[in-house]
Order: C-alpha cells, then sequence, then structure tokens
C-alpha cells in the first residue's frame, strides 16, 4: 500500500460518519461526547483534506451533499474493520477487569439492576461497568453495547443469547382509580378505560385486541417513551399501564387492576451478547451475573 497517498486524518472521518448518522452537530457532539465548536472543525479540516465539501446545512440539519453520499459507504467500512479490531482485542484480555458496557430498558435499570451492579463490584471491583439506559435497540454488532437485555430473540449469527425469563405483564392504576373497574377478572371485562402508553402506533391496541380486548375500549391520552413518567403518571390516577408484575409489586402506590393471577401478556427476555467477547473474563462475569440474579 502506498501510505504516503493516504492525505486525510482517519479520526475525522469518525466524526463525517456521526455527523452523517445523526444529522446534526449537536446531536453527533453530544454522541461522541465533545463540544460543537470542536467537531464542525474536525468536518471543516477533512473536507479541506479531501477538497470536497460532505454536507450542506438545511435548517438545524447537515444533510449529505452527492460528494457526502458518495464517499460515506466507505467510511463505514472503516468503521466497521474499526469495531471489528477493537471487538477481537477485548477478547483477547485475560484480566477480570475494563470497561464493559451494559443496555438495560428504564425500568429494568430502575427496578432491577442496582442489587446486580452491586455484586457484580463485589465479584469483580476492577471491572467498570457502564450502564447504558434506553428503550432503544443497541447495536451490538457496532459496540453500541457489550451486553443487551432485550425482549426478543435477535437472529444474527455472531451473537449469543440466552433466555433469562418469561416476563409477566400486567395493567396497573392507583387503588383508588381500580375502583372505577369493580368485579373486573379478565382483560375484556375492562371498558372505557384511559392507558398510557409508548407510541401512537397501533402495535398495542393490536395486542390488546388479540388478548380479547374490545377494540374500542382503551384510549391513549398520554404518550411518552418514557417509562418513568407511566409509573408517576399511573400514581395521579391519569390511567393505566403496562408494567412487569414483579416491578408492579414494588410500587405500593400501585395495584394490579387484574387478579395478580392474571398477567394481560407474557414477554420472554433474553440476554445477548457478541459471541467473541464471551471470552473475555470482564464480559463473561457480567454477562453470567446478569442471567443468574436480574430476574
Amino acid at each position: 500500500m502506498e501510505w504516503r497517498s493516504i492525505q486525510f486524518d482517519w479520526n475525522r472521518t469518525r466524526a463525517f460518519l456521526v455527523v452523517a448518522e445523526e444529522g446534526s452537530l449537536s446531536a453527533a457532539a453530544r454522541s461522541l461526547n465533545m463540544t460543537q465548536p470542536t467537531l464542525g472543525r474536525q468536518i471543516a479540516a477533512l473536507e479541506q483534506e479531501l477538497n470536497v465539501t460532505l454536507f450542506e446545512q438545511v435548517g438545524k440539519r447537515q444533510v449529505l451533499t452527492q460528494s457526502g453520499q458518495k464517499l460515506v459507504g466507505y467510511v463505514k467500512q472503516m468503521a466497521d474493520a474499526a469495531n471489528q479490531l477493537s471487538l477481537m482485542a477485548l477478547a483477547q484480555r485475560t484480566e477480570l477487569s475494563g470497561l464493559v458496557t451494559v443496555s438495560v430498558n428504564q425500568l429494568d435499570a430502575m427496578y432491577r439492576l442496582p442489587p446486580v451492579v452491586r455484586r457484580i463490584r463485589e465479584l469483580a471491583p476492577d471491572i467498570e461497568l457502564r450502564i447504558d439506559v434506553s428503550n432503544d435497540v443497541a447495536d451490538l454488532k457496532r459496540r453500541e453495547a457489550d451486553i443487551a437485555v432485550r425482549s426478543f430473540r435477535p437472529e444474527q449469527g455472531d451473537l449469543i443469547t440466552r433466555k433469562i425469563a418469561q416476563e409477566a405483564i400486567g395493567l396497573y392504576c392507583t387503588p383508588h382509580y381500580a375502583e372505577r373497574f369493580p368485579g373486573v377478572r379478565q382483560l375484556k371485562d375492562l371498558r372505557h378505560v384511559d392507558v398510557i402508553g409508548y407510541d401512537t402506533t397501533s402495535n398495542v391496541k393490536d395486542r390488546l385486541r388479540d388478548l380479547g380486548a374490545a377494540s374500542d375500549t382503551y384510549r391513549f391520552p398520554i404518550i411518552s417513551a418514557f417509562q418513568l413518567l407511566h409509573v408517576e403518571m399511573a400514581k395521579l390516577d391519569q390511567g393505566l399501564i403496562f408494567l412487569p408484575m414483579d416491578i408492579g409489586r414494588k410500587i405500593p402506590e400501585l395495584t394490579s387492576v387484574l387478579p395478580e393471577s392474571v398477567p394481560v401478556m407474557e414477554v420472554p427476555i433474553w440476554l445477548v451478547c457478541h459471541r467473541e467477547l464471551r471470552t473475555n473474563p470482564a464480559v463473561n462475569l457480567v454477562f453470567d451475573t446478569l442471567a443468574e440474579a436480574l430476574f
């Protein structure tokens, strides 16, 4: 390879890719944990090195130019190779130490994870845990996390999965709100209910209909992806919320609107890790401890 022909800073290509994916300098700067002016200077320097304009600003968005669109695919290949290099290097480590990133949703982080983290720190105090709390699905292949807790089983062959629970989901509200539904024994017995939902899609309504609920029974007057807001709004008698039943029992202000033995649905829970990382002692310990103690 003629190394002297490479006339740009490889580090700046990462900035280019993140801005292209995030769509704005501010969002990319947050993702990279740097200031927006610093990121802007990196993009400007890369454009000067390559002698092309990569972005044009449209409102607050950074939109790829034609040249940028042609180059971004090559940069993605570079990023994939860099991620694979990092992954293989991490897999070769033998120490029970280092950074391990775990992706969990908001409810798991609040109500299930703290004692498990304490257990991991007791077993291996030199492990540095980074907890990524999000309801979005972390991309393990791109190293957004080392381990993830998911409600579905990934199909990629290079991921290891372990089913750790069959999670029972119930409908919860305050005892005062539950007085609106006397004698309810099954989901189909509920009528004219306000539910605090996750999004505006029909997925939840379709699921409820499949479980026997009347299609015109449920309204979703409050929509939020922030699960802890659901809990607080339910405490204020603003509607029913879906909760894992073991978590619902931990919140004294709430009660199940159905009998405790009647879940609305059951969801399989999977622990996921990249296959290469299971040879890393730190990742292996965190994975096994989560599998044993999270549920």
